[in-house]
């Protein structure tokens, strides 16, 4: 079985092209938690695999590294949309990518045949509790939050994936280790949340730590970057063009009538299991 190994900002991935159906969905989950595991396998944030798609030019499917099955991955719909390019499965400028989340319209920045930066349509935000899914009923804008006796201002959406966004002014000494996974799996979140602790730095700039469902903290995540932007804008903190500095490295998010993120998808490395 061939595999690519591809990061986006350091949030890595393992891609296979899976078009055969040599793996089923029996298997998929277990294979994830397998070859993520990074002292004893190939090691990676998740697993992407690549099948034929009826509605798009490919089918995405995301494996977070626990095992769970993700409705959407920013850094990885750039890794498996640059993997689709270099494969030759779809050598063109726009690329359609069937998801959990719907079909996403995807952008190659081509210089001399390489793909320098990917540009995705991340879609409309959803800020109803239901469709997030969340608790509740209505919205959930800079709210309350109870955890552990403790009480945090978050402002909930989702984009294609649930999150959870909370401003912090101590970015580098926040505890997101230990508040990370309280929030995450609290009992408000009917399917688990991403978490986003954002530091404002300007009106076009932020810096973000992450907190990725089923993977824990990431070096980057796309999702987790709209999300970010989308919630400081709302609450009037940014402008609608913000670089998201994350601890992998920088993308530029756009919120319009929808959600645009650019930013670059690396292979590291080729091999057979």
């Amino acid at each position: 079985m061939k595999f690519w190994k591809m990061h986006g900002l350091g949030n890595d991935f393992i891609v296979i092209d899976n078009r055969k159906g040599t793996i089923n969905a029996a298997e998929a989950a277990g294979l994830a938690k397998r070859l993520c595991e990074r002292h004893l396998s190939v090691g990676a944030d998740g697993l992407l695999l690549l099948s034929n798609s009826l509605v798009a030019d490919a089918k995405m499917q995301i494996f977070n590294a626990d095992g769970s099955e993700a409705e959407m991955c920013g850094n990885g719909i750039r890794c498996f949309a640059s993997y689709c390019y270099k494969n030759g499965i779809a050598v063109k400028k726009e690329l359609a990518v069937e998801t959990l989340a719907g079909v996403k319209k995807v952008w190659f920045d081509v210089e001399n045949g390489i793909v320098n930066t990917v540009k995705v349509d991340m879609g409309v935000p959803v800020w109803e509790r239901k469709e997030i899914p969340m608790q509740g009923e209505g919205t959930c804008i800079n709210c309350d939050l109870q955890v552990d006796e403790k009480n945090y201002k978050i402002t909930c959406l989702s984009m294609g994936n649930p999150h959870c966004v909370i401003f912090v002014e101590n970015l580098n000494e926040y505890p997101i280790e230990y508040v990370g996974p309280l929030i995450e799996n609290h009992a408000a979140f009917l399917k688990r949340t991403n978490v986003e602790f954002v530091k404002v730095i300007g009106r076009n700039e932020l810096r973000v730590r992450v907190w990725e469902r089923g993977c824990g903290e990431t070096l980057a995540c796309g999702t987790g970057a709209c999300a970010a932007v989308v919630a400081a804008n709302q609450l009037g903190k940014v402008d609608i063009k913000v670089k998201v500095y994350l601890a992998g490295g920088g993308l530029q998010i756009e919120v319009a009538d929808r959600v645009f993120m650019s930013g670059p998808a690396e292979k590291v490395f080729e091999g057979k299991l």
